[in-house]
């Protein structure tokens, strides 16, 4: 899995801040620049571990599933973990 492009990983940046600004979360001390650092660090870590995760799922779903398939499960459960306060 290759990292993002540039814009892809500023556009992200730019929805991300535009989804905290939408439900008024404050990015306390954080500037446009720290979101989109972090972006990148954030695309270079699933790069880094994406055979840990692919290698971490059973059997039947390492063999079953595409590679857009575990993504949005990944995206399920990163995202339930973060509304249930996990």
């Amino acid at each position: 899995m290759a990292a993002m492009n540039s814009t892809d990983r500023t556009n992200l940046g730019a929805l991300f801040q535009t989804d905290a600004s939408r439900t008024s979360e404050v990015l306390s001390g954080v500037l446009k620049s720290d979101i989109q650092a972090a972006v990148a660090a954030v695309d270079d870590w699933v790069v880094a571990n994406a055979t840990s995760f692919n290698n971490a799922l059973p059997a039947a779903a390492k063999a079953g599933l595409t590679t857009a398939q575990k993504a949005r499960l990944l995206m399920y459960v990163v995202r339930k973990r973060y509304e249930v306060g996990a």
